[in-house]
């Protein structure tokens, strides 16, 4: 059994901002070195939640235990501009690493000992090495990582930030949204990353696949509680749904119950013979309990207007180029569209993706080549910049209005319905709506004209899980063409049905599915399991010497837990533990070996990879 003392305890905590209660007795026990995915609607106080465990929000009430000495880290912001390159940025993350080198360039004879030591056990003489190969994942190449901080956009820099914190190893790592600022590959990249990392992970995420592949147990905050669920989310999303279904029906069982007493009572009470008969069921009318269905278990679905057919293709592109001004950023590109295609383009972020989608709805104009388009052919676009485009004191229904004066409000309500904008929100300013009802407006306006092809830039990233979950059905409903911009594997992979690349100034078609090329991102963008040279070289001999150590102190790590494993496994051969009575402690050792078991894989991996490292270095 874990100890309390290396939980993070959430015991009974009730907080509220403005009135609004988002906690009410809430709680949960997170043993250490548990993958959680925090789930739940927006606006639920999924990070508030994250504030109250960083110490950030003092509770109203109960408390919150983080174990004793368990380092915090999460992203806040993106890392400063400056003139540091992002390989030390990384680095500097470390701050007890930071510190003893620093101090090794002042330390006198007695001390410079004891410092090597410290430096070898918390691997600090491959920290180069695993820092450039976390920014590697995420997108930055050797070259990238020697350049300033100065250099790069804010949401490159939250990338960097990503790194640092990833690269600092907390023991309890939270993340809110990782991927919101990583593209298609880097997100590949984190999943694999997250699901070996050795510490506590609890991570906020509206990506499906990020947590099936990342996590094995589900927080939900659901009703201002916090229930713990067993499983990655898919597994999570069964369980909950049967949940729903079972207490539904237990409610309208217990509906008729109660109409069926209530109509005896009615026809009797005041019948003498029957009088004792119609109080009893009365009272037991009165004793019937509430049943609760979760109140968040409504999803506001979507609907696209059904397009008119068109002769393909849709859209042909013969040779041509696009870029910005004089700057061609895509070049010689042939394709063809036609209204069944399911395109998803890929690539890394900077590439041409979205380039590529203004090239086709003209924003960005055909440098060379022709691309030629079918007549009558209507296209909806959404992007990200659309959302801020938006008039913001205009309602959802002014913004219609805008579009077809003509037509009554009942009819414009009608339309901004097939967007899942209710009536609640239908008169509500732009500047008031959250993130996720601008962006089905935004989904409202760009198909108002029943498009033969709809080109989705980022189009969930202001989506919860059931709203994209909705929009999937909806797309696989569509008789229309799709071009889709996506960090998001599961959203691609229900979607789209053939790959397009983006690198290098070309779109090229992919031979393969979403697995193929999620195979081969974590084949390019190296997971860190295989150590690459550092970039920064030091004497053959010293770090030899230094490997040498870590070779053997991971050797004695693995004598160890193998000297564990053998005297549990004595204790389990005595059959007196197999009596009864003794079923408690046969399932405490029979735990305990699992436990070792984890921890003998993990120290002989970690053996490998010191001896793999010591081979390259005699190399």
């Amino acid at each position: 059994m874990v100890q309390p003392s290396r939980m993070l305890v959430i015991d009974d905590l009730s907080f509220a901002i403005e009135g609004k209660p988002l906690f009410e007795g809430a709680s949960a026990r997170i043993p250490a070195g548990y993958k959680i995915g925090l789930v739940g609607r927006n606006g639920t106080g999924k990070t508030t939640l994250f504030k109250l465990i960083e110490g950030q929000y003092t509770s109203s009430g109960g408390r919150i235990s983080v174990p004793l000495k368990a380092r915090i880290g999460g992203v806040s912001q993106e890392v400063p501009s400056s003139d540091i390159s992002l390989l030390d940025t990384v680095l500097a993350a470390d701050v007890e690493r930071t510190a003893l080198m620093a101090e090794l360039e002042v330390a006198d004879d007695t001390r410079i000992a004891d410092i090597h030591i410290r430096l070898s056990d918390i691997d600090a003489y491959s920290a180069e090495a695993r820092a450039a190969r976390i920014l590697s994942g995420l997108g930055f190449d050797r070259d990238a990582q020697m350049r300033s901080c100065s250099e790069f956009s804010g949401g490159w820099r939250m990338r960097v930030a990503l790194a640092a914190v990833l690269f600092s190893a907390p023991d309890l790592l939270l993340l809110d949204e990782p991927t919101n600022y990583l593209d298609f590959e880097g997100t590949v990249w984190l999943e694999s990353y997250l699901a070996n990392y050795p510490h506590t992970v609890i991570v906020i995420s509206h990506d499906r696949e990020l947590l099936n592949r990342s996590v094995k147990h589900i927080l939900h905050l659901n009703d201002r509680k916090l229930h713990l669920y067993t499983g990655n989310y898919d597994k999570f999303a069964a369980t909950r749904t049967a949940h729903i279904e079972q207490a539904q029906a237990s409610l309208a069982k217990q509906e008729a119950r109660r109409a069926h007493m209530q109509s005896y009572v009615d026809r009797f009470r005041y019948k003498a013979s029957k009088a004792k008969q119609a109080q009893s069921r009365l009272r037991m009318i009165e004793k019937l309990g509430p049943i609760h269905v979760d109140r968040d278990s409504a999803v506001s679905t979507f609907s696209f207007p059904e397009p008119k057919t068109l002769n393909s293709p849709l859209i042909a592109l013969d040779g041509v180029s696009t870029g910005y001004g004089e700057t061609q950023v895509l070049q010689n590109v042939s394709q063809r569209i036609d209204q069944d295609d399911r395109i998803a383009l890929l690539g890394s972020n900077g590439q041409g993706k979205s380039t590529f989608a203004k090239l086709l709805v003209e924003e960005l104009p055909t440098l060379t080549g022709t691309l030629t388009k079918a007549r009558k052919l209507q296209i909806g676009y959404f992007a990200q910049h659309q959302l801020d485009m938006l008039e913001a004191d205009h309602t959802p229904l002014e913004h219609l209005q805008t579009v077809y004066p003509q037509k009554p409000p009942k009819q414009l309500r009608s339309i901004l319905a097939t967007g899942g904008i209710g009536v609640d929100i239908a008169e509500v300013k732009t500047k008031n709506l959250s993130g996720g009802q601008k962006a089905r407006l935004s989904f409202v306006l760009a198909t108002l004209d029943a498009p033969q092809l709809l080109i989705l830039d980022e189009p969930t990233n202001h989506l919860d899980i059931e709203s994209r979950d909705a929009l999937v059905e909806a797309l696989v409903d569509y008789n229309g063409a799709v071009i889709l911009v996506s960090h998001d594997p599961w959203l691609v992979n229900a979607v789209a049905d053939t790959i397009w690349i983006v690198k290098d100034g070309s779109v090229n078609l992919f031979d393969g599915d979403v697995e193929d090329y999620r195979a081969a991102t974590l084949n390019h963008r190296n997971l860190g399991k295989n150590a690459k040279k550092s970039l920064k070289t030091k004497p053959a001999k010293q770090e030899i010497t230094q490997l040498s150590e870590a070779l053997l102190k991971a050797e004695d790590r693995v004598q160890k837990i193998e000297d564990m494993q053998s005297k549990i496994d004595t204790l389990l051969a005595d059959k007196d533990l197999y009596l009864p009575g003794n079923s408690d402690r046969l399932t405490s050792l029979q735990k305990k070996r699992a436990e070792i078991i984890d921890g003998l894989v993990r120290a002989e991996e970690l053996w490998a990879e010191a001896a793999e490292a010591m081979e390259r270095t005699k190399a």
